[in-house]
């Protein structure tokens, strides 16, 4: 008995004298209407997903890989440059010239010796770092995410990279930004040991390595859009929701025919329940 009392004291002890565990905290995502929706009848708006492709690559791909695409995707049914003139995409011109306008790596295949080239549609998109050491040497000693499937493993989706975006602002006063940190109330942590306000006023949020990629005017879009942040911001997590799952609205085109087959068929089997039971007595 006395052993037992001596190991509860000793596990009270160490919960009293361990480190807390503090949650994390941040604002709720901001509240935005996707085109892309509506789980049957959603869809994407291209000239938006056009958008968001030229805001991840002038701004986001300077530190952000996105290892899972490759520019023919952009070409595919769905895609931000899909025409039906060209069902392979490998054969769209605009993608062609998009994918030549980058350089990637590859080896010299008489000398074997690494040189750059323009890629073409059947290449990924280049990684930004050679490697993931560089990267996070470049980023305060942690590598940026991968943005292939980021809209799908952030809780909110799209609109959590939106709030992000656009979330940042100067710390509130009481709050000591860590050095190389930002400050932004939609981003998951922790900001207790930097906070010398009340207790129990500890502010929404964390501390992000990413310094505010957006401001008004730094991409230039082709067809008039306004580039004010919020614009920028919407365009990209659009395409970053598309680039996650770019097969969405062919699912969904095949879930509705599914859904309408199975409507057809469920009639025409009441139909011939009836037809062939009707004289027959229960």
């Amino acid at each position: 008995m006395l052993r037992k009392g001596l190991t509860f004291a000793a596990l009270g002890f160490a919960l009293i004298a361990g480190p807390a565990l503090a949650d994390t905290t941040s604002l709720p995502v901001k509240d935005i209407h996707w085109s892309f929706q509506n789980p049957v009848f959603g869809k994407f708006d291209q000239a938006q997903l056009q958008r968001g492709y030229k805001v991840y690559r002038e701004v986001c791909s300077a530190c952000h890989s996105m290892n899972l695409m490759y520019f023919r995707n952009l070409g595919q049914p769905g895609g931000p440059f899909y025409d039906p003139k060209y069902p392979n995409p490998n054969d769209n011109p605009y993608v062609k010239s998009l994918a030549h306008d980058i350089m990637v790596s590859d080896i010299d295949s008489d000398t074997g010796d690494p040189i750059k080239r323009p890629a073409t549609p059947a290449d990924k998109f280049p990684a930004p770092f050679p490697n993931e050491a560089a990267a996070a040497a470049s980023n305060g000693g942690k590598a940026p995410p991968d943005l292939s499937v980021m809209a799908k493993a952030r809780e909110g989706g799209p609109a959590y990279i939106y709030s992000i975006l656009t979330g940042f602002q100067d710390p509130p006063p009481g709050l000591t930004p860590m050095p190389g940190k930002f400050y932004n109330p939609y981003f998951p942590g922790d900001v207790t040991s930097n906070w010398t306000g009340p207790a129990n006023k500890v502010p929404p949020g964390g501390f992000i390595n990413m310094p505010p990629p957006l401001a008004d005017g730094k991409v230039t879009f082709d067809d008039g859009t306004p580039s004010t942040v919020s614009n920028e911001a919407r365009d990209v997590a659009a395409f970053l929701a598309w680039a996650a799952e770019p097969k969405q609205e062919e699912r969904k085109t095949f879930g509705l025919g599914a859904m309408i087959y199975l409507l057809i068929f469920s009639g025409l089997l009441y139909a011939s329940y009836r037809r062939i039971w009707r004289n027959v007595s229960h």
